[in-house]
């Protein structure tokens, strides 16, 4: 999903992301977005997509039907018995 937008830098560095970018990327007014320099380039990403990317990783490392969320309740449960 590649799109191409040009735009100016305003007053103060300001940018404005365009409509069709802020709807590709799911932005809405009031989001919190992350800017980075990597590979001479600014990237922006939102804390959505860098979850999702996240969990894509680490879904090669947990087998299928295993969840790691009971398994922690489960740990801390046990942990709150023996206080």
């Amino acid at each position: 999903m590649e799109q191409l937008a040009r735009i100016r830098v305003g007053e103060k560095g300001r940018v404005v992301i365009p409509a069709s970018i802020r709807e590709a990327l799911d932005i809405k007014v009031g989001d919190e977005v992350e800017l980075r320099i990597a590979d001479d380039e600014l990237r922006l990403s939102t804390l959505k997509s860098r979850i999702a990317r996240a969990q894509q990783r680490l879904r090669r490392f947990i087998k299928p039907g295993r969840s790691l969320s009971d398994e922690l309740i489960a740990e801390r449960r046990e942990a709150a018995r023996h206080e």
